[in-house]
């Protein structure tokens, strides 16, 4: 059997802010790792500090996670904040992409039809299987990764930037709002831990399963937006 013809999978945009991002939320999560070994303790409220109590004391992280790889805080913030703004300039315009080139309409649209749960049964059998790509579709995304692509998009790299802004002392004294909103400085920190979690949780599924499904193709399809099924995925 001949091998299939490759599909365009991903724009040029997509691809750019790709790339993008696993640079810069590589530097952001290594200082960040550093930013956190020197208070190592979270709080709800507006305050938080040694002698009060914390609602979780994360471990501290070793030098090769961290960034700089020696303890140095002023350093770690340095670079926590300068790819801060690479990242939050890097989101901002791929909005704006994927609204001119429809990319969120045509790719991350979810249908009624999709939530059924016999609909949402056979997409979770099809990655227990690691049959992840649609055989009538396969340049298409799955209901799962929908889902999941949604969740980072638009709630936990907007969550991270949001509560990053607001425990940056100069947006504090514009926009004081954004912190009471948030409930205080002690729970910006909560919650700007969790949501950066939550990608780190994101990165490590999105990994396995491009390893799972050919890391090798998967990775060209990338760089070049062209991807090539295997033949047996559409059968």
């Amino acid at each position: 059997m001949a091998d299939p013809a490759p599909v365009f999978r991903h724009r040029l945009a997509t691809r750019l802010w790709h790339w993008t991002n696993v640079v810069a939320v590589f530097v952001m999560i290594g200082s960040g790792l550093m930013i956190s070994n020197a208070h190592p303790h979270l709080y709800w409220g507006v305050y938080g500090a040694n002698f009060d109590r914390p609602w979780f004391s994360p471990p501290a992280f070793p030098g090769w996670l961290t960034i700089p790889s020696s303890y140095n805080l002023a350093l770690g913030r340095r670079w926590h904040l300068l790819f801060a703004l690479v990242l939050a300039f890097n989101l901002l315009w791929f909005m704006v992409a994927g609204v001119a080139n429809r990319h969120f309409i045509r790719d991350l649209r979810i249908r009624l039809a999709e939530l059924r749960p016999a609909h949402v049964w056979a997409d979770v059998r099809e990655h227990l299987a690691f049959r992840f790509h649609d055989a009538a579709h396969p340049e298409r995304m799955n209901l799962l990764q929908k889902l999941a692509y949604a969740l980072a998009l638009f709630v936990l790299l907007p969550g991270t930037i949001a509560t990053g802004l607001a425990l940056s002392p100069g947006w504090d004294a514009g926009a004081p709002w954004l912190l009471a909103v948030l409930g205080g400085r002690a729970s910006a920190r909560s919650l700007h831990f969790l949501a950066c979690w939550g990608l780190i949780g994101f990165i490590v599924v999105h990994l396995v399963l491009v390893i799972l499904a050919g890391p090798v193709r998967e990775v060209r399809s990338m760089i070049t937006g062209w991807f090539r099924p295997y033949p047996e995925e559409l059968r």
